[in-house]
């Protein structure tokens, strides 16, 4: 199979707040330096990593640096990072709007790019005008475009706007515009930014029905930004993860899923109670153990069949109380959740210095991996008398079991579980 986009050591460097180097006398130091000696520009020595999280010591930033990576004909590649990672620099490059400061890009085919809402539409021209000018632009004959343009305004379904100028339109009836465009007019290459979450849930669906159909069945490549991990699992067959300009993952795409998520949900406080987001105010002196420890780290083993949790502290109030645990992956989807109170109706009645105790029953069947738990104790759809949100992590072990069932998932997991009687 032919490759379709090829990075080789690409790079992109910033001075940050100016254009250009920022002063005459460096940007002519930097003209004399390379194109006179034919030396290295000065200033990419002194570029730093672009965390925007730190003030740093340069005013230099690699927006990108040192990517590398092939995509064959036919591919979605998924792309994905935290805000400011270099997803949005990656795409402008390969659509060239900007240019790589080190490195080459070289692809085959033409590239129809959705990077923001609008990108390449003249707000003065109407629906059918820019229809018509992006098809120009991409190298189509006026009879091409109109070949395809009922069904460009069919998908979008802004037929009764399509001679009104785009300037009216809202952001959501742009953005369907321009992904209808992008798609119709048969590039070779489709590039989608995250502008799709700007669509109401039923655009979302046929946009994404729409980008399978152009990579498996017309063979055409997607590279693919969001932060939306399912549509990236079930989309993509690869999946690359940028951190502060660098690539820190190149693979498949639910691995790559699992990197970024390992990545954003690190459980920085070392124990659970550290971890509490909200708490009633007669509450004190919590105490809260999972699996045998007050750490926000423990390991359930695959022979495992309960798991405790402690929870101890004083009430200045009397409470009714019921614990739920929720077992989620590290992108946020729920798993599994142990909510006794709400299945059953039991509560428990808490005075001054309480401990409250459950064995909870593990499933017969788990997945091998790592998960994130919110523990809360509650009066259940009344009030919860704390919250500590992915308090902890979870090392789950295989059990023996090799078999499991179709899995149903609702907002608190796939699994219910209950106390040890």
């Amino acid at each position: 199979m032919s490759i379709a986009i090829e990075f080789d050591n690409v790079g992109k460097m910033y001075r940050l707040g100016r254009v250009g180097t920022g002063t005459l006398s460096h940007d002519l130091n930097r003209w004399w330096q390379t194109s006179v000696l034919g030396k290295d520009d000065p200033y990419l020595k002194i570029g730093q990593t672009n965390d925007r999280t730190t003030k740093g010591e340069s005013d230099y930033v690699w927006a990108l640096r040192d990517i590398s990576f092939k995509v064959e004909q036919g591919e979605v590649l998924g792309i994905i990072g935290k805000n400011g990672a270099g997803k949005s620099t990656l795409l402008k490059l390969l659509s060239n709007i900007t240019t790589p400061t080190t490195g080459c890009i070289h692809y085959n085919g033409r590239i129809a790019s959705l990077l923001e809402v609008g990108t390449g539409f003249h707000p003065e021209f109407t629906g059918r005008e820019n229809i018509y000018m992006n098809g120009s632009i991409m190298g189509m004959t006026k009879q091409e475009i109109t070949r395809k343009l009922d069904e460009i305004v069919d998908f979008a379904g802004v037929e009764r706007y399509l001679d009104t100028p785009v300037k009216r339109y809202s952001s959501g009836m742009t953005v369907r515009l321009g992904f209808a465009v992008a798609a119709f007019l048969e590039p070779e290459i489709l590039v989608v930014d995250e502008v799709l979450t700007v669509g109401d849930a039923e655009f979302q669906k046929k946009a994404l029905g729409k980008i399978q159909d152009v990579s498996q069945g017309q063979g055409r490549t997607v590279l693919f930004v969001s932060h939306n991990m399912a549509s990236v699992r079930s989309l993509c067959s690869r999946g690359i993860v940028l951190h502060n300009g660098t690539q820190i993952f190149n693979g498949y795409a639910n691995d790559a899923v699992d990197t970024y998520a390992a990545q954003c949900n690190v459980v920085e406080r070392n124990l659970i109670t550290e971890n509490i987001l909200q708490k009633m105010d007669y509450l004190s002196d919590l105490r809260i153990s999972f699996n045998g420890t007050e750490q926000s780290e423990t390991t359930i083993l695959g022979n495992q069949q309960t798991v405790e949790l402690r929870i101890e502290g004083y009430t200045s109030v009397p409470v009714d109380v019921a614990a739920k645990v929720i077992f989620k992956t590290l992108s946020g989807t729920p798993i599994m959740s142990y909510a006794e109170g709400r299945c059953t109706g039991i509560l428990e009645h808490l005075e001054g210095h309480f401990s409250f105790v459950r064995h909870i029953c593990l499933p017969q069947y788990h997945a091998q991996g790592d998960y994130l738990i919110d523990i809360c104790m509650h009066k259940p759809s009344v009030l919860d008398y704390f919250y500590a949100k992915d308090c902890a992590i979870v090392h789950m072990q295989p059990s023996d079991s090799i078999h499991g069932y179709a899995l149903k998932l609702s907002h608190e997991g796939a699994f219910s579980m209950l106390s040890q009687k």
